[in-house]
């Protein structure tokens, strides 16, 4: 069985990532990208779904685990009574760009410490979402042990320790002494091409310690929750691909909202919500470059007929992401469907285009410049919101129910056209400005008129419910903070979404959504709530939340979809850009409270 979601750690190369368990296991992994099909997968099943697992061969040993300063080096040490042992887990960072399409590469260096240790190594390799029992022989000598596994498209070379068959899989064991190291790399290659000769690990360690780390230097930020900024912004850069600049919404796939329940999405593609505001969260902390990189991929990924455009596209701007199950593997302790692809991709939302411009405004008022496409590609973004203005959508919840008029759909269609408008009047660009005053005007008059019921905003016209999702109405300028609809609506939130103390994205009882079963607190939305408090005067209220939630990160900072207070454990995909981009803005948030007198 795979370990509870907060036991896992992440290992990034920016193009892919592995989470390794608590107990040494890599139990996902897909190879050679983030989207492709899994290698290792015993995370939505058990090991003979694909692992790699090394940990000390006596069951008694106890571990901790650290990330080598801000990096993605992965440090677990074993202790056996006065053994101790250390393994090195990383994935090199190669400057590059084109290397991704001959290698992929992960590193497991075992260290002694003190004593002598023996570790076991067991491999099961399952190309294809476990569809795929690959043809595995050996390669190497004995001095120099290698075993070649392929199937298909894929191969893995693995080096460093002897491994012999037992079932389908093969076992191992590492022996080291204090002083002593030894060095199990794993390669993936297209299996048509000649397996590719070893990193010089010393070499690979350093170049990628060092690239992780210059990068963190860069990072602007002096306040509170510091180490949780600092950690949560690398696991955005770890989820933002090195290539091709496309920002995953997570590392992994249908992993369960519910235990048990169908709520079990593929989240490892771009969403152009998800990714302007991650975006958006690096931009207030000094990286520009980053946005010029997205905003490139942004150009690609949606060229062509606006009205063609999706919501969400691949790590390289790919349109065809078609959601089927799979019978391979039974799901994160048996929760199903597992799901690949995503149907959400074929959906209208409507506040994107919003969220999109707000971002590429705020690029611009930050120094990003504009190029020959640029301003373009935001004037065609602007008609294809005119074109659907009317036209009910699916909404920031990617309902599977039928579609509304979503208030905030609705306000993110005003922001849409407020930035255009803003684009004209304050940096000179061209375009239709009276029209769009027009249209923002007639929108946030609509808002004011059909989303606002006994002073509070409500989830969709017509409605009484409240959405978390309208905290954020505030945080784009379509209100302040302190308008009295705003608090009243925090008041129902406060009444009605809470769950000890976490809020909740809606609730799923009223069938808005269309599916069964219920689902956890989601953690971008307390975190909305510290912004919200932190703006209107509650700071007390905002700091004890927000230290409430930070202490939700696992031992290495990482943050799932949601959380559920009762079993006390995390939900959903992992590591997840929405959580830890609204842990940024939260402690922004705080921070400029702190600069204001009480």
């Amino acid at each position: 069985m795979a370990s509870r979601i907060e036991d896992y750690a992440l290992l990034s190369n920016c193009r892919t990532a592995a989470l390794v368990s608590r107990e040494g296991s890599v139990d996902w992994l897909c190879l050679p990208r983030l989207d492709s099909p899994s290698t290792f997968a015993a995370l939505l099943g058990d090991e003979d779904h694909g692992r790699w697992e090394l940990r000390p061969t006596d069951p008694d040993a106890t571990s901790s685990r650290r990330y080598d300063d801000d990096t993605f080096v992965l440090i677990t040490r074993w202790e056996v009574g006065d053994a101790v042992a250390e393994v090195h887990d990383f994935m090199p960072i190669d400057p590059d760009p084109g290397v991704h399409l001959r290698r992929t590469d992960l590193i497991r260096r075992v260290i002694g410490v003190r004593g002598s240790m023996t570790l076991r190594q067991q491999l099961s390799i399952r190309f294809d979402y476990s569809r795929a029992l690959p043809w595995v022989r050996q390669t190497g000598t004995r001095a120099h042990p290698e075993v070649v596994a392929m199937a298909g498209p894929d191969a893995l070379v693995l080096r460093g320790g002897a491994l012999r068959a037992k079932g389908h899989q093969h076992v191992g064991e590492v022996t080291v002494g204090a002083g002593q190291t030894r060095d199990l790399h794993l390669t993936w290659f297209p299996s048509y091409y000649p397996a590719p000769a070893a990193l010089e690990v010393d070499e690979a360690l350093e170049v990628t310690k060092g690239w992780w780390q210059s990068w963190a230097d860069e990072i602007e930020h002096s306040g509170p929750h510091h180490e949780d900024v600092v950690r949560s912004l690398l696991i955005l850069r770890a989820l933002t691909n090195h290539v091709t600049g496309g920002i995953a919404a997570a590392a992994t796939m249908a992993l369960p909202e519910e235990i048990g329940g169908e709520r079990n999405w593929d989240y490892r593609y771009v969403w152009l919500r998800d990714a302007a505001l991650t975006l958006e969260a690096l931009l207030d902390h000094g990286f520009v470059a980053l946005a010029e990189h997205w905003r490139e991929w942004l150009l690609r990924a949606v060229a062509g007929d606006p009205a063609d455009l999706q919501i969400m596209y691949g790590l390289a701007g790919e349109r065809g992401l078609t959601e089927y199950t799979l019978s391979s593997l039974p799901g994160y302790e048996g929760s199903s469907p597992v799901r690949v692809g995503n149907g959400a991709a074929a959906q209208y939302q409507a506040d994107v285009v919003g969220e999109v411009l707000v971002t590429l405004s705020a690029a611009r008022a930050a120094g990003l410049t504009e190029t020959q496409f640029s301003w373009p590609l935001e004037r065609k973004l602007l008609q294809f919101a005119a074109e659907a203005m009317d036209r009910p959508d699916h909404g920031l919840w990617e309902i599977r129910g039928e579609p509304h008029l979503f208030t905030h759909s609705r306000a993110m269609i005003w922001a849409a056209f407020d930035r255009g408008v803003r684009a004209v009047e304050e940096h000179g660009l061209d375009g239709p400005v009276d029209r769009w005053r027009a249209l923002r005007d007639r929108m946030r008059a609509e808002i004011d008129s059909q989303g606002v019921t006994d002073g509070y905003f409500t989830q969709y016209y017509g409605s009484t419910e409240v959405d978390a999702s309208l905290l954020l109405l505030a945080e784009v300028g379509f209100c302040t903070p302190d308008d009295p609809r705003m608090l009243a609506t925090v008041e129902q939130i406060e009444k009605t979404l809470l769950h000890d103390g976490l809020v909740h994205r809606y609730r799923t009882d009223t069938g808005v959504d269309g599916l069964t079963g219920g689902e956890s607190p989601f953690l971008a939305c307390s975190f909305w709530l510290v912004e919200q408090y932190a703006a209107t005067g509650r700071r007390d209220e905002a700091e004890a939340l927000m230290a409430r939630l930070c202490a939700l990160t696992n031992d290495v900072g990482m943050l799932a979809e949601e959380y559920d207070p009762v079993a006390g454990r995390q939900l959903g995909n992992t590591p997840q850009a929405f959580s830890h981009l609204a842990l940024v803005r939260a402690a922004d948030a705080l921070t400029r409270t702190e600069l204001r007198p009480r």
